[in-house]
């Protein structure tokens, strides 16, 4: 017989290991390199800790014999997947590699990436797709279909159990959306990435609109419009930046607790809260002022920035203490609560829920956005998404009253009747059924009908109305606030509070599953 000797052996492993990291070959790297995209192994070795990346399925090839296909066979076929670490910590990642047939996804190529997932679940870390894909492999037919439905499958399954980031480097179009949209946060790059089921061309037939990739489903769309991507960055080297940062407030899986990052107690009064909310009660200031104020330094990340601008939504720290916040933004529609706003609250809400993070609401909201467009498209159910949401968290959950905690947005916006464990109110807070002036129209309008000077008459009732219930007193009279506080203090006080809730234990009833007005 003729056996390879030793040496050949280890030269065939180190001639298939420079196939495999050679991807598509040296013109098709350089390709993606003019397009200003990263290869699918150079964005890995950006994210993960210097050396910690293990390869898992490097020699995998496609097994399609279809449309001549077996004449190239390309080791990994078209997606790097393994484990590595960030920060220290264990991830599991899948980066498409668009240089292996536009990164089309084949039966082989979506066991990979299933191989990585069923890993994760059973380790508990998180998953993190890089995604430059041009969609299913459309010579393997319904197989592709198959994979793609499988990934699916894992992405639903793995919701709520280890936290999973999809970033999106090129194009992810047709059913290859869905993964994505599974998943915990999407982030996109601008003007090399894009997202839709349907393509331009398609779009043009069907409905006779004309429209470029970039507008029907590029970042600025995705992170304005749609709200399908939570943070849309410059370049590639930012995005992969955002998903590190993102990871360090959140736990590996739903069993652990996030990072506690060592503190130091100081003076924790913030004396500049005092001067933040106007004395006009009309006049709007940035509820981000507010926030920056509670928080450790620095150390806020904003998600969904430029979609529903009304609410504010993120993750910080707070004494170390990763929490997310909750906030409405009287510089945007006064912080009413309209349709997209509620589900972009309701989304984030459900996610901290799940990964033990507590949760902050800074409230000062003036109801819901009215209008035949809001009704119309369903304020109602997806105003509910938001109240379900607060209802149904089980972690720690405080809420500071800064303005305006009017009508049923003062219920939906985590008051102490859904649940909160702790209240507070600042001064300025009004809580109340509407604001002074609609209310004494409704009530004294006998009244200010008689009366001889009607403007004199309404203001006389707008003051007493105000006396009455502009105020946090009446609500903390009846325990609703659980204390009325000056600004300065709200730091001191919620750290001592989220310290006094860290050991809560709270469950709902028993069931399979709730039923949230989707």
């Amino acid at each position: 017989m003729n056996y390879q000797s030793r040496e050949e052996k280890l030269k065939k492993l180190e001639e298939l290991n420079k196939e495999a990291e050679q991807g598509g070959g040296e013109k098709r790297i350089e390709s993606q390199h003019n397009k200003g995209k990263l290869t699918a192994r150079e964005r890995i070795a950006l994210l993960l800790d210097e050396g910690s990346f293990e390869e898992l399925g490097k020699f995998v090839r496609h097994r399609s014999t279809a449309f001549g296909l077996e004449k190239e066979r390309y080791l990994g076929d078209g997606v790097v997947t393994g484990y590595g670490r960030i920060d220290g910590r264990l991830v599991y990642v899948f980066s498409q590699d668009f240089t292996i047939f536009g990164g089309s996804l084949s039966e082989a190529y979506a066991e990979k990436i299933v191989r990585i997932m069923d890993l994760a679940m059973k380790n508990g870390a998180p998953v993190i797709g890089l995604n430059d894909s041009g969609g299913a492999r459309i010579q393997e037919g319904v197989v592709s279909l198959g994979g793609y439905a499988d990934i699916f499958y894992r992405n639903t399954m793995a919701s709520g159990v280890v936290p999973q980031i999809s970033a999106i480097m090129g194009p992810c179009a047709g059913g290859a959306v869905y993964s994505p949209a599974i998943t915990d946060f999407t982030l996109m790059v601008e003007n090399t990435s894009y997202m839709f089921v349907t393509g331009p061309n398609v779009v043009k037939t069907v409905t006779q609109e004309d429209v470029t990739a970039e507008e029907l489903g590029g970042a600025k769309t995705h992170s304005t419009k749609s709200g399908v991507t939570h943070f849309s960055c410059p370049n590639e080297v930012e995005a992969i930046n955002r998903i590190k940062q993102l990871l360090s407030y959140v736990p590996q899986n739903c069993e652990e607790e996030a990072p506690l990052l060592p503190y130091e107690p100081g003076d924790e009064l913030r004396p500049e809260l005092n001067e933040i909310v106007p004395v006009n009660p009309n006049q709007p200031y940035d509820m981000r002022d507010v926030i920056n104020g509670i928080i450790d330094k620095d150390s806020f990340l904003e998600v969904h920035k430029d979609f529903a601008e009304s609410i504010v939504v993120g993750f910080a720290r707070l004494a170390g203490r990763s929490i997310g916040i909750v906030a409405n933004q009287p510089q945007s529609f006064a912080g009413v609560l309209g349709i997209r706003s509620s589900r972009k609250g309701a989304r984030f809400v459900r996610f901290c829920d799940s990964f033990n993070i507590p949760l902050l609401v800074l409230e000062d909201v003036p109801g819901f956005l009215p209008g035949t467009d809001q009704e119309w498209n369903g304020i109602i159910t997806n105003g509910a998404k938001l109240l379900y949401a607060f209802c149904e968290a089980t972690v720690p959950r405080i809420t500071v009253i800064t303005r305006k905690a009017y009508g049923g947005a003062y219920d939906v916006m985590n008051s102490k009747h859904i649940g909160a464990d702790m209240n507070y109110a600042w001064p300025t807070a009004e809580v109340a059924v509407m604001g002074a002036k609609g209310a004494a129209e409704i009530i004294f309008r006998k009244e200010i009908a008689a009366a001889d000077n009607k403007e004199a008459k309404l203001q006389e009732k707008v003051d007493e109305y105000s006396e009455r219930f502009a105020n946090p007193y009446s609500a903390a009279e009846r325990g609703y606030v659980d204390e009325v506080i000056l600004p300065e203090q709200t730091r001191q006080k919620l750290i001592t509070a989220f310290k006094m809730c860290e050991t809560k234990v709270d469950s709902i009833p028993k069931k399979k599953h709730g039923n949230i007005p989707l």
